[in-house]
C-alpha cells in the first residue's frame, strides 16, 4: 500500500511513476488527495471538540467544588459528546474510502527498471551454462514423463479436471527429491530458516501480500468458510509477522517454505495447456526476506543468487531478466525473473521470480520494525521462487534426456535418489 503522505506531498509525480506500468491513475490519487483532506479537516474538528471538552469538564469539576452552578457547562458538554461522534463517524468513513482506494493502486515502478508495457521491454542481463547439444530430436517433458511411467494426466483429468497430474513412480520420488534438495540448499548453504506454514488462509492475509482485493478471479476460496487456498508460499510466510514489530538486530530475516500452491489462471485458457508449464495446483520452494530499508537493493541480489544457486548446482542452462515496469507484478517494485532453457520449446521459460515490495506489503499488513534508537519504522519484504519444483522437474526431463527416452540425474540429486544416475525404461 502507498504512502499516502507520499500523495498528498506531489500527487502527480506519484501518478507520473504509476504511469510507467501502462495505467493512468491520476484520477484516484486525486480522490484520495480530496479524500485525506475532508479527514484530516474532519479529524481537526474532532481535535477541538475534544480540547474544549476537557476545558468544559474541568471548569464544571472546579464550580462543583465551589458549590457553583454548573448546568450550563454540563449541557455543552453534552452537545460536545453529539458532535464528537459525528466527527468521528466522518474520520473513520473517509478513512475506509482512502483505504479501499489504497489497496487497488500498485506499487511504484522502482527507477532503475526499464520502460515497457510488457515482457517486450524486459531486459536480458546474463545468461550462464552451456545450451544442451542433441543429436536427434529432443521429446518434450509429457513424452519423456509418461514413456518412463512417471506421468498420469489423464486420470488426474478424470479426478480433478484439466490442469492437473499424477505424478507417479520415479516421477514423484522424483518431485521429492527436488524439493528435499532446494530446502537442503537453502537451509544449510544459504543461511534460510524453514517454516511449513498453512495452505489456507484467511483474508487478511491474502489482502497484506496484495493478492486481494485485485486478483480474487485468480483465488480458489472455500465455500463455507472465509478462507483461501494460498497461490504461493509467499502469503502465508509474509504474514507469520502481520501486525508485529521487528527487532533491528534480528534482520534480515530469512525464511523458505514448501507448499503446494493452487491458482486458478484465470484468464490463461489456451496458453500451455498441455503438461507441466501452468497448472492449477503446483509445488514450489519460497524465499522471503524481512529487511531495512537501506539494504533492500543489496538484499534482493543475494536472494536472486540464492535462486540461482539450485540451478547452477543442477548444471542448467538459464538466463537472468530484469522486468520493465509494465511487466512487474501489482505488489511489486522492482523483479528479475530465472529462465531456464527447455530444449522441447526452443526457448527460455520462467522458473523462478525473485522480487522487491519495498514497504508496500508491510503496510498494507503492518510489518515494522524498531532501531535501537528511534521509532518503529516499515519493514521491506523480498520474495522468490526457489524454485518451482514442477518446472524443474520439466527442465531437468528435457535437459537431461537420451535418445533411447532414459534421463540423466545430475549428480547434486543423485544423493536424494539412492546415489542413481539415470531414470529408464
Amino acid at each position: 500500500m502507498l504512502d499516502i503522505k507520499l500523495i498528498r506531498e506531489d500527487t502527480d509525480k506519484v501518478a507520473e511513476a504509476l504511469k510507467r506500468r501502462g495505467t493512468d491513475f491520476l484520477s484516484d490519487l486525486k480522490k484520495l488527495d480530496a479524500l485525506d483532506n475532508e479527514r484530516r479537516n474532519s479529524l481537526q474538528h474532532s481535535e477541538n471538540l475534544k480540547n474544549r471538552k476537557k476545558k468544559l469538564s474541568a471548569e464544571v469539576g472546579r464550580l462543583k467544588k465551589e458549590g457553583a452552578d454548573a448546568e450550563s457547562q454540563m449541557e455543552e458538554v453534552k452537545s460536545i459528546n453529539l458532535e464528537i461522534v459525528e466527527w468521528d463517524a466522518k474520520v473513520a468513513e473517509s478513512e475506509i474510502q482512502i483505504r479501499e482506494i489504497l489497496l487497488h493502486i500498485p506499487n511504484i515502478p522502482d527507477p532503475s527498471i526499464p520502460d515497457g508495457l510488457d515482457e517486450s521491454g524486459n531486459e536480458e542481463l546474463r545468461v550462464i551454462g552451456e545450451r544442451p547439444a542433441f543429436d536427434f530430436e529432443p521429446k518434450n517433458h509429457v513424452e519423456l514423463a509418461e514413456g518412463l511411467d512417471m506421468l498420469d494426466l489423464k486420470r488426474a483429468a478424470k479426478i480433478a479436471g484439466s490442469r492437473f497430474a499424477v505424478y507417479k513412480n520415479d516421477g514423484a520420488r522424483l518431485l521429492r527429491a527436488l524439493i528435499n534438495f532446494m530446502l537442503d540448499v537453502q537451509c544449510d548453504e544459504n543461511g534460510y530458516q524453514e517454516l511449513y506454514p498453512p495452505f489456507l488462509v484467511n483474508k487478511e492475509s491474502m489482502t497484506a501480500t496484495g493478492q486481494l482485493p485485485k486478483f480474487e478471479e485468480d483465488l480458489f476460496v472455500m465455500r463455507d468458510d472465509d478462507l483461501y487456498l494460498i497461490p504461493t508460499a509467499e502469503v502465508p510466510v509474509t504474514n507469520y509477522h502481520r501486525n508485529e514489530t521487528l527487532a533491528d538486530g534480528d534482520l534480515p530475516i530469512k525464511y523458505t517454505a514448501y507448499t503446494p500452491c493452487f491458482r486458478r489462471e484465470a484468464g490463461s485458457y489456451g496458453k500451455d495447456t498441455q503438461g507441466l508449464i501452468r497448472q492449477h495446483q503446483f509445488d514450489k520452494v519460497e524465499l522471503v526476506k524481512f529487511v531495512e530499508p537501506e539494504n533492500a537493493d543489496t538484499e534482493l541480489e543475494l536472494l536472486v543468487a540464492d535462486a540461482e544457486s539450485i540451478l547452477k548446482k543442477l548444471g542448467l542452462h538459464y538466463r537472468v531478466v530484469v522486468l520493465c515496469a509494465g511487466d512487474i507484478g501489482f505488489s511489486a517494485t522492482k523483479t528479475y525473473d530465472l529462465e531456464v532453457w527447455l530444449p522441447a520449446q526452443g526457448c527460455f521459460r520462467e522458473i523462478s521470480s525473485c522480487s522487491s515490495f519495498g514497504d508496500y506489503q508491510s503496510r498494507r499488513g503492518n510489518i515494522r520494525f524498531k532501531r535501537k534508537t528511534g521509532k518503529p519504522e516499515w519493514i521491506c519484504t523480498l520474495n522468490g521462487s526457489g524454485l518451482a519444483a514442477g518446472r524443474l522437474f520439466v527442465a531437468l526431463l528435457e535437459n537431461y534426456q537420451r535418445a533411447d527416452g532414459s534421463v540423466a540425474i545430475p549428480p547434486a540429486l543423485r544423493p536424494y535418489l539412492k546415489n542413481r544416475e539415470v531414470f529408464e525404461i
